[in-house]
């Protein structure tokens, strides 16, 4: 009588799994596609080059990258290895990152390495470099709240946080840590 019990038993559990297995395994499935679903790219370029203009005409700005991505629900699109070079008359810039995201407001987000060249010969300051860096293209305004190092032709500064206005090149430390003038 157990043995009959048992085999009941196992032929029961299996009918149940066998009816159950294609629900279980349906739920999992559209889970993951419509994550899959959120995260796709509207589209992706590759050696991206982009010129914007302003609304006058002028040339306001030049990215290009190794890849970009764009997240036309999400606002944003982003960029790997991008160089982005701000034009605003004799106040030139040019931007670097291991990784860029710009976003709809005219933010722009660079990550990793981040270096931002004066491309002004005479400029008193000539470079800075931070890990994170946040520009304000529309303002011309650049912030970040971590450790940078800013230098000239016979200067290195130190600190942490800064915000620069890049329409009159006025850069104010938040956190200025050290100041080292080479002697010419």
């Amino acid at each position: 009588m157990t043995n009959l019990r048992v085999i009941l038993l196992v032929v029961f559990g299996a009918a149940m799994l066998w009816l159950w297995y294609p629900y279980l395994t349906q739920t999992e499935l559209s889970l993951q596609q419509e994550q899959e679903t959120i995260a796709q790219p509207d589209y992706v370029a590759i050696d991206l080059k982009q010129t914007s203009f302003a609304e006058n005409g002028q040339l306001s700005y030049q990215i290009t990258a190794q890849r970009m991505e764009l997240y036309q629900e999400l606002g944003f699109s982003h960029f790997e290895v991008p160089i982005f070079v701000l034009h605003n008359g004799q106040h030139n810039w040019q931007l670097t990152a291991n990784e860029a995201t710009l976003y709809e407001n005219d933010t722009l987000i660079l990550e990793g390495n981040v270096k931002a060249t004066n491309l002004n010969d005479n400029a008193m300051i000539t470079e800075i470099d931070a890990d994170n860096l946040r520009l304000e293209i529309s303002n011309r305004i650049m912030r970040s709240e971590q450790p940078v190092i800013i230098t000239g032709p016979s200067l290195t500064i130190t600190g942490k946080g800064l915000i620069a206005d890049l329409n009159v090149e006025v850069i104010e430390l938040i956190n200025h840590t050290e100041t080292i003038y080479d002697k010419q």
